[in-house]
């Protein structure tokens, strides 16, 4: 994104000069002028009422796509394309960098298909795939630069389409009239070996496309491909029908460029059925899935085999499940914000609030969802019904113009074979990234490609008119940028302003991205457990980006952590130095954290690692435990499902003192998550200490049954080898 917002300045830069030397504001007027306002409107509106405001303009950290300032970057693009380089040639020198780029990309992920991964090979000097974790293994789903497979998917996807209009219509540009002259005048045609060489280079890289989207596992991306191969090939046979009605030679050379066609799906189906696809109700079709059929033995006495239910790849909930859930808990957020949404990019806020808790039982229960893995729904909950109602209107626009296009094409109004076909390959791209985003959400490159396939499709197919242009002031005549020698000093004034902040805003996306650099540094050292390691880098990204409340958090719990560390030292309270540190310490946290949450009320994330600052300050001086419960309380407010938040809740109740209330909590969490083990603990722990008193006699036996029967239900239901409880009942059994 940082990437796109750099080149989106440049850009802007150049055709800001280019306007001062013209003098003159200029910007094409284009199809989709009403649906994107409408839409840009929407999103502005969106992130005026939003829940948080930072995260709206900005995105959320770590995506930063689908905030306002990358949709207005992605608006920007289109209209300055549009404005000054609506040139045929120059969009088909494009679509062959996009090719170019895509191979980098497929060639660079397929080594790790089979273990020799390049990027482990960078980053570690090993070529294997020892750099990545357990569950994030490309041996079994394969994500090359793009850092998760389905994002890979989608992008492979779009340019499948495109490869194959490509190869095909080389072919179609071939003069048959010329070709027949030629053969019958005994020249041969190095233009047609060229285009044959072409073709199938095209060929090649199309099914490359394939072979790594399959190697990724993702079936929103596989289902995708299929569609938009479905959509250009029904398209392609219907437009070329007349041509097989042909007689004589004319027939033979016409059906001849359908061989090209065939070429391509019968290469797709046999990598489909030597690989394999994602689809298990269609296994029975593909080399392994005729091998295990085969390979079945055949007894009356075997054992029927079952499969574990909603397992996914790694033995955790099946993915379709949870989408279910967390598509649910979108349409919940929208009922209680129909209009206008909770704000631009803030699903994570708001599923917080409106998590299904059934999501409790599934194998993510406790991830942080900041998409709702569907793009419509997503812009539903976040943006409302004007943000959704104005993003398909812009996508129903689009197709609807199409449509007219293909229509005047098949009816013979439009001649040019060669530029249809290729727009069809881009109108595939853009149906296969409206099915990945209806089973996910959009990324950086999808979304370039979004507003840019529009682009593309309106230049090849002439839908541009360039008289409707919106000028300012109104003249007939432009001045040629060739002609500087009449630049007046006012002209270089602005000029030189516009370059002056341009540099300025580069520079500071410059020291955004060493603070990124320095903030991951200090998380991943967090993480690790070297906060003393981590505290100058997380200082230092702080510094440099001030504005990002992700930076304060983590360094709010970073000096949380190590002012109780240092309280907690034996002498430190009597150590002059290490008592002033610590204290020091111990406000910035407390100050960093006051400042995040005041800032940013409906950030669950903020309050929950609040609780973590004053917990970890607590273990050195009880007093700032009160604040921790406080903290734990409004988290449990903004997200009263989640059955982690309840659990700690619950904990905190009894280290306040409040047994009691710990234990309604605690019930209601077991309620929430029937199989968390660590809450039914905790809940045996809270009846063991109001069964005795404090000499360890039983004063109330069926306080001390219940804590029994709690105990005994973690050995029978969650874990029969459950060390710690297993003792432990031994112990209260005696009493």
């Amino acid at each position: 994104m940082w990437l796109t917002f750099a080149l989106a300045i440049i850009i802007a830069a150049s055709w800001f000069t280019k306007m001062i030397l013209q003098r003159r504001v200029f910007i094409q007027r284009t199809p989709l002028d009403i649906p994107i306002v409408l839409f840009l409107l929407s999103q502005l509106i969106s992130t005026i009422f939003s829940w948080d405001s930072h995260i709206s303009i900005w995105g959320y950290y770590s995506r930063f796509n689908g905030g306002l300032l990358s949709t207005i970057s992605y608006v920007f693009l289109y209209y300055s394309f549009l404005s000054n380089l609506a040139v045929v040639s120059l969009v088909k020198r494009l679509l062959f960098v996009s090719l170019i780029s895509g191979t980098v990309v497929a060639l660079w992920g397929l080594p790790s298909h089979f273990g020799y991964d390049p990027t482990c090979l960078i980053f570690r000097g090993t070529l294997d795939v020892s750099c990545w974790t357990a569950d994030f293994q490309p041996m079994v789903r394969i994500f090359s630069t793009l850092g998760q497979p389905d994002w890979l998917a989608a992008y492979l996807a779009i340019l499948i389409p495109i490869a194959v209009a490509f190869a095909i219509n080389k072919f179609k540009t071939t003069d048959d009239n010329k070709l027949k002259k030629n053969h019958e005048s005994g020249i041969k045609n190095h233009a047609f070996n060229n285009n044959f060489i072409l073709n199938s280079l095209f060929i090649i890289l199309a099914s490359l496309f394939y072979l790594d989207l399959l190697y990724t596992g993702a079936r929103s991306g596989v289902l995708a491909a299929w569609s938009s191969l479905a959509f250009f090939f029904t398209f392609y046979i219907w437009f070329q029908r007349k041509q097989l009605l042909l007689s004589g030679e004319a027939r033979s050379r016409s059906a001849g460029k359908y061989w090209y066609v065939l070429v391509v799906f019968v290469v797709f189906l046999s990598i489909t059925f030597f690989v394999g696809q994602p689809f298990p109700q269609l296994n029975k079709f593909t080399l392994n899935g005729i091998k295990a059929s085969l390979s079945k033995p055949i007894t009356n006495n075997q054992s029927p085999i079952t499969n574990k239910p909603h397992a996914g790849e790694f033995g955790g909930t099946d993915s379709s499940k949870i989408r279910l859930l967390v598509w649910q808990g979108a349409i919940d957020a929208w009922r209680s914000y129909p209009i206008f949404g909770t704000g631009v990019e803030t699903f994570a806020s708001a599923y917080y609030r409106f998590k299904p808790a059934a999501h409790n039982l599934t194998s993510e229960w406790n991830f942080l969802y900041n998409k709702a893995h569907n793009e419509f729904l997503n812009y539903l909950a976040t943006t409302g019904l004007v943000g959704l109602g104005s993003y398909l209107g812009m996508i129903f626009v689009f197709i609807v113009l199409c449509s007219k296009y293909y229509v005047a094409s098949i009816k013979g109004k439009i001649h040019n074979t060669y530029y249809i076909l290729l727009n069809t390959g881009l109108v595939a791209g853009y149906v296969s990234i409206l099915v990945t985003n209806f089973f996910g959400f959009s990324v950086v490159i999808t979304n370039i490609y979004i507003f840019m396939i529009p682009a593309f499709v309106f230049i090849l197919g002439g839908m541009i008119n360039f008289k409707k242009q919106f000028v300012f002031p109104k003249t007939e005549s432009v001045r040629q940028l060739t002609d500087i020698t009449r630049v007046s000093l006012y002209q270089w004034t602005f000029i030189f302003f516009i370059i002056l902040a341009s540099c300025f805003l580069l520079l500071n996306l410059f020291r955004y991205w060493m603070a990124d650099k320095a903030y991951s540094l200090g998380y991943n050292l967090d993480r690790a457990g070297e906060y003393q390691e981590a505290y100058p880098y997380l200082q230092k990204a702080v510094e440099m980006r001030g504005g990002e409340p992700v930076f304060k958090d983590e360094l709010a719990i970073n000096n949380a952590i190590l002012a109780g560390a240092l309280l907690s030292q034996e002498g430190a309270k009597t150590s002059t130095d290490s008592a002033e540190l610590a204290n020091k310490l111990a406000e910035g946290a407390v100050s960093l954290s006051n400042f995040i949450t005041s800032k940013y009320p409906n950030n669950v994330v903020f309050w929950k690692s609040r609780v973590r600052v004053f917990y970890s300050l607590g273990q050195a001086d009880s007093r700032y435990l009160t604040f921790a419960l406080e903290a734990i309380k409004k988290a449990s407010k903004l997200s009263p499902s989640d059955a982690n938040i309840s659990y700690n809740l619950g904990v905190l109740y009894g280290q306040n003192g409040d047994v009691k209330n710990g234990i309604e909590t605690l019930e209601k969490t077991i309620k929430l998550k029937p199989d968390y083990r660590d809450a039914y603990y905790a809940l045996s722990l809270f009846y063991h200490d109001q069964a005795v008193d404090e000499k360890g006699n039983v004063i109330d036996r069926d306080k001390l049954n219940k804590a029994i029967k709690h105990l005994q239900y973690i050995l029978d239901n969650l874990g029969a080898e459950d060390k710690v409880a297993k003792e432990t009942l031994e112990q209260w059994k005696k009493l």
